[in-house]
């Protein structure tokens, strides 16, 4: 890509005057993250970009979202599906904050058991999981003890 075509890319993304920009997403998993958070739901301004390239991991994603900033049972979603995924909060178009995404130790509410026969998937149950391993993501219910590996978890 020249660098004639880098500069025109970038004058396209317009900063944002308040609200929380979502980097260091992987770029497969960018759907997931709108998805999960509602994004395609909400009245203010979204953009988001994939496919950049990134060092750490080969392409990534980028959200930009105006007015929205992100509650801790959101970030923890954020968390299970982008792991390295970075927050920047911003005010009168400043960066006031930076956080990076970490998988919590315990996950509540946030994700189906994967137990079929588990009581959470019959019954009106919040689920209950402690964190068994963060790479890969491995989670262990609190009610059947059943471990939910990253590759079946399922977000509510």
């Amino acid at each position: 890509m020249t660098d004639k075509l880098k500069k025109r890319l970038k004058l396209k993304v317009s900063a944002i005057n308040n609200g929380t920009v979502i980097d260091h997403i992987p770029s497969e998993s960018l759907f997931k993250v709108i998805s999960i958070l509602g994004l395609d739901k909400l009245k203010t301004q979204v953009t988001f970009g994939f496919n950049f390239e990134s060092e750490k991991l080969g392409n990534k994603a980028v959200v930009k979202v105006a007015d929205v900033f992100f509650e801790d049972d959101e970030i923890n979603k954020i968390a299970l599906i982008a792991p390295h995924a970075k927050l920047n909060i911003i005010r009168d178009y400043e960066v006031i904050e930076k956080r990076v995404v970490e998988v919590p130790d315990r996950i509540v509410g946030i994700v189906k058991c994967f137990n079929p026969k588990c009581i959470t998937n019959h019954e009106e149950i919040t689920t209950h999981f402690s964190v068994v391993s963060k790479k890969p993501i491995e989670l262990k219910c609190r009610y059947c003890e059943k471990i939910t590996h990253e590759d079946q978890m399922v977000i509510k």
